[in-house]
């Protein structure tokens, strides 16, 4: 199997930055530049965007109830850029919203606000939307 094979099945699976999928690429045995190569073939032909999927990736994990500085560490650790993940954080729901829409879900309990610090929301945001819902 070529890496130019191997990647386009990665990719079938589930979308993937750029860099993720050379690293895959080379943890599977592949030369660098060979995966460099591959990669840059299906960007090429837009199937490997990583604007595309950053956005996609940050809405799944605000959905899922994490804050901007999770989502922004873990876009950066699949590899996406920094002004795809700046983007793409732009793109969301603003991050006191969110954290407003949660405390008033859960309650405000000093359980919900360590959760919601565990997730990635400053702790001084979380302590002020607990002040205001209770």
């Amino acid at each position: 199997m070529t890496a130019l094979e191997a990647a386009t099945a990665a990719l079938a699976r589930r979308d993937r930055a750029g860099a993720d999928l050379v690293e895959y690429l080379e943890r599977k045995g592949y030369d660098a530049d060979e995966a460099r190569t591959a990669v840059e073939r299906l960007r090429a032909a837009g199937y490997v965007d990583d604007a595309r999927y950053a956005a996609a990736r940050a809405e799944a994990l605000a959905a899922r109830g994490y804050g901007d500085a999770w989502i922004d560490a873990e876009l950066r650790h699949q590899g996406v850029g920094g002004a795809e993940a700046e983007a793409a954080l732009a793109s969301l729901e603003p991050e006191a919203d969110r954290l407003a829409a949660i405390v008033t879900r859960d309650g405000a309990s000093p359980r919900t606000g360590r959760r919601l610090v565990g997730k990635g929301f400053a702790p001084e945001a979380v302590e002020e939307a607990l002040g205001d819902a209770g």
